[in-house]
């Protein structure tokens, strides 16, 4: 089956189907592999849930009009950015030489807990020593993958939006 012939219907399905699989993956990596995801990671779960939300909508609405297509690939498209800025400021925390690494702060939830959103926000973007630890997946780092995740997933949702077919 050609992805370039797909629907808006099914094309958003898979790109459902992909941040569930990539949110999977993230677990996986968690539970399993045991890397524990640091404020940054979290932020990006959070994108690729945020971007699941809206394809799964637009999947089931399946909108005619061009409107209703291009609020759910607004919402996507949102979504893909807030996650492409998150992924890059972890990559240039992780590109950092070891003396300039900021040190390790406190775990999210405490953060969450003790402090307000906007403090939270700016603690989190700032970094810390474990977001800068690098642990590559097929030779690149994981927040690589999901900045390469992000842009393939709004180019889906912005191709699906523009097509003609329903």
């Amino acid at each position: 089956m050609n992805p370039f012939r797909w629907s808006y219907r099914v094309t958003y399905l898979v790109g459902f189907l992909i941040c569930v699989g990539l949110l999977g993956f993230a677990l996986y990596a968690e539970h399993v592999l045991a890397m524990i995801p640091c404020p940054l990671c979290v932020f990006q779960r959070i994108a690729f849930l945020f971007m699941a939300a809206f394809f799964l909508v637009g999947a089931i609405h399946g909108p005619r009009g061009k409107g209703g297509r291009w609020f759910y690939t607004a919402g996507v498209t949102l979504g893909a950015l807030a996650g492409m800025a998150t992924a890059a400021r972890h990559l240039w925390l992780q590109t950092l030489p070891a003396d300039q690494v900021p040190s390790c702060g406190p775990n999210l939830g405490y953060m969450m807990d003790a402090f307000p959103m906007a403090k939270v926000l700016k603690m989190v973007f700032t970094g810390s020593g474990e977001c800068a630890k690098i642990e590559p997946i097929l030779g690149m780092p994981m927040p690589a993958w999901t900045l390469l995740w992000f842009v393939l997933l709004a180019v889906l949702a912005i191709r699906a939006a523009a097509s003609r077919r329903s």
